[in-house]
C-alpha cells in the first residue's frame, strides 16, 4: 500500500488561528502602550509587532480604543490567574512570610509594563471622551478583582473594623510605588516600605 495522503486542510483550525491571533495583537498592544504612550500607539503600529496585517488587527479590534482597553483587560487578567495560582504555594497563613510574599506580589501588579501601559491609558482617557467611559468602567472593575483577590490570599475577615480600609490602603501604596518607579529604579525604598507594610498587615490580621 502507498502512504497516506495528507488530509486536505491539515494544521490548526480556523478558529485556534483567530484565537493566536488575538492573543498576538494583544500582547503587542500593552508592549506598544508602556514603550511608545498612546499617541505613538497606532492600530498599525501594533499590526506590524505583531507581525499581522492591518486589516487582520481590525478584524479583531473594530476601533483603536477596542484594541487598547481590551489589551490591558487582557493583562490584568493574566496577573490575576497568576497571584490566585500564588495561593497553592505560600506558607502557611498565620507565618509573616506569607505576608510579605503576598504583599511583594501586590505590589507587582504595579511596578510591571501592565501599570505603566494601564497608565498612558488613563492619562488618554483624561483628554478623550470617548475612551474615558471605557477606561473608568475598565479600572473599577480592575480593582475591585484585585481587592477581592488580596483578601482572599490575606484571609482577611472585613467584617472587622479597619481591616477593609488597611487592604485598600496597602493597594493605594502599591499604586504610589508603582508611580515613584516610573522614572527611576526606586527597587531599594519599596523594598523597606514592602516591608513595614508587611508588618502592619501582619499585625492588623494576626
Amino acid at each position: 500500500m502507498g502512504g497516506l495522503t495528507p488530509v486536505r486542510g491539515a494544521g490548526p483550525p480556523q478558529q485556534e488561528r483567530s484565537r493566536a491571533t488575538r492573543h498576538k495583537l494583544l500582547e503587542a498592544a500593552v508592549a506598544c502602550l508602556a514603550e511608545r504612550g498612546w499617541s505613538g500607539s497606532t492600530v498599525l503600529v501594533v499590526a506590524e509587532r505583531a507581525g499581522v496585517s492591518r486589516g487582520a488587527a481590525q478584524h479583531h479590534f473594530r476601533t483603536r480604543e477596542d484594541l487598547f482597553t481590551a489589551a490591558v483587560e487582557h493583562v490584568a487578567e493574566k496577573r490575576k490567574e497568576a497571584l490566585t495560582a500564588l495561593a497553592a504555594d505560600l506558607p502557611p497563613t498565620s507565618s509573616f512570610a506569607r505576608t510579605r510574599l503576598i504583599v511583594d506580589e501586590l505590589v507587582g501588579l504595579y511596578t510591571g509594563p501592565l501599570f505603566r501601559a494601564a497608565l498612558h491609558l488613563w492619562v488618554a482617557a483624561a483628554d478623550e471622551q470617548q475612551l474615558r467611559a471605557r477606561v473608568t468602567a475598565l479600572e473599577a472593575r480592575v480593582g475591585r478583582e484585585v481587592h477581592r483577590t488580596a483578601v482572599a490570599l490575606l484571609d482577611a475577615d472585613e467584617s472587622t473594623p479597619g481591616i477593609r480600609e488597611t487592604i485598600q490602603g496597602l493597594l493605594d501604596m502599591a499604586r504610589g510605588l508603582g508611580l515613584a518607579n516610573l522614572l527611576t529604579d526606586d527597587s531599594t525604598r519599596r523594598k523597606h516600605v514592602i516591608d513595614q507594610w508587611s508588618h502592619i498587615i501582619h499585625t492588623s490580621l494576626h
